[in-house]
C-alpha cells in the first residue's frame, strides 16, 4: 500500500477519499486534510457494517472552539455504474472527536469507491456567546474597512451628497455618484473624465449591461460600504464590471470568492467566465471539480448543453483534463 492510499484529495470546500479494497475486518483512518480553519480525517471501518467518521484533528483550536459543520458526504463506488449512496444532509453538527458524526451503510461494498464530503458551511461560536458565525462568511466582511472616512464615503452615495454625475442603469434607473470617487477607483472612468468624452459632456455614464441593483452593488464596492450579501449576490456582474472598468482589486475579490462555492449547478457557468476572464485559479478549480472528482458524471445533461454552446479551445481544456485523469486513475 502506498503513502497516496491515505491522501485525501481536497478543493476549498469539497474532500475525496479514494479507497482501494477493504479486507473484511479493516479499520482505515487518513492523512489530515485542512478544509476551514481545521484539520480534518475520515475513518473507515469494516466489519458486517461499514462505518464512515469524519472528525477535525484534536488540538486547542477544536478543543476551544470546535467547528459546527453543515455537509453532505456521499459513497460512490467508481466502477461498473459508479452506484452512489447519500447521507440525508447534516446541518449545524458540531464536531468535537471521531463519535460525534459516524455513518453505518450496511449495503456491500466491492472494489474501489471514493468518500466524497461537500462542506456547505463552517461556523463558528462568537467570542461573546451570541449567534454561529460562518467562517466563509468573515474572509470578505473582515477585508471592508470600517474607519470613519469609509462610513462618510457611504452616506455620500447613499444620501447623494452633492453627486455631480449620473449613472443610467439597463432598465432605465439612475444613481448618482461623483466623478472624483471614480475617477480614483478606475482609470476607465479617470480618462473618460479627463477627455473630451460624451460621459464629461453631459455628466452621465451609460451602463446598458448592468441591472440597477448590479449598479448599486458596483457602487458601494467602490465607496467602501458594500455587505457580504449584497456582494455574493452580485459577484458575476461585479466581476464583468471590474474587468470592464479595470478594478483589479474586486476582479480578485469576485475571483477568490467564485472559487469558495463552486458546485454542480454553478461549475460550467463559472467554467466559461473563468475563460472569458482569464481567472486561471478559478478555472483550474472547476476542471478539478468536474475531472478530478468525478462530478462530470453527474450531470451529464448540463455537460451535453455546455458542448453545444462553449468554444472549442475551452471544450478540449476540459476533454484534455478528462483523459489525463484517464490514464493516472
Amino acid at each position: 500500500m502506498t503513502d497516496s492510499a491515505y491522501r485525501v484529495e481536497t478543493t476549498s470546500r469539497l474532500a475525496q477519499w479514494r479507497i482501494e479494497n477493504l479486507a473484511s475486518c479493516t479499520y482505515r483512518k487518513s492523512d489530515p486534510f485542512k478544509i476551514g480553519k481545521w484539520n480534518w480525517h475520515l475513518a473507515v471501518e469494516k466489519n458486517r457494517t461499514l462505518f464512515i467518521k469524519l472528525y477535525p484533528e484534536i488540538s486547542n483550536l477544536t478543543r476551544e472552539n470546535p467547528p459546527i459543520a453543515s455537509f453532505i458526504i456521499r459513497v460512490i463506488s467508481s466502477v461498473g455504474d459508479r452506484k452512489v449512496l447519500v447521507h440525508p444532509e447534516v446541518k449545524d453538527k458540531q464536531l468535537k472527536n471521531s463519535e460525534d458524526f459516524v455513518w453505518a451503510i450496511e449495503a456491500p461494498l466491492t472494489g474501489k469507491f471514493i468518500i466524497d464530503v461537500e462542506f456547505l458551511d463552517l461556523k463558528t461560536a462568537s467570542s461573546n456567546g451570541g449567534e454561529l458565525c460562518s467562517i466563509w462568511a468573515e474572509g470578505f466582511t473582515q477585508k471592508q474597512a470600517n474607519a470613519t472616512a469609509l462610513t462618510s464615503l457611504g452616506r455620500m452615495l447613499s444620501e447623494g451628497i452633492h453627486t455631480d454625475i449620473v449613472i443610467n442603469a439597463s432598465d432605465g434607473r439612475s444613481i448618482g455618484a461623483h466623478r472624483a470617487v471614480l475617477a480614483a477607483r478606475s482609470p476607465v472612468f479617470r480618462s473618460m473624465f479627463s477627455h473630451d468624452l460624451k460621459e464629461k459632456e453631459l455628466s452621465t455614464i451609460n451602463i446598458s449591461d448592468m441591472s440597477i441593483e448590479a449598479c448599486q452593488a458596483f457602487l458601494s464596492y467602490i465607496y467602501g460600504n458594500i455587505q457580504n450579501e449584497e456582494f455574493l449576490i452580485h459577484r458575476l456582474a461585479l466581476l464583468r464590471a471590474a474587468d470592464k472598468y479595470d478594478i483589479a482589486d474586486l476582479k480578485e475579490n469576485c475571483h477568490e470568492s467564485l472559487v469558495e462555492d463552486i458546485d454542480t449547478k454553478n461549475v460550467l457557468e463559472r467554467l466559461q467566465n473563468a475563460s472569458l476572464y482569464q481567472l486561471p485559479k478559478l478555472k483550474n478549480s472547476c476542471l478539478r471539480y468536474l475531472v478530478k472528482f468525478g462530478k462530470i458524471f453527474d450531470m451529464r445533461d448540463e455537460f451535453n448543453a455546455f458542448l453545444q454552446c462553449s468554444d472549442r479551445e475551452l471544450i478540449a481544456e476540459v476533454f484534455h483534463e478528462v483523459l489525463a485523469a484517464w490514464k493516472g486513475f
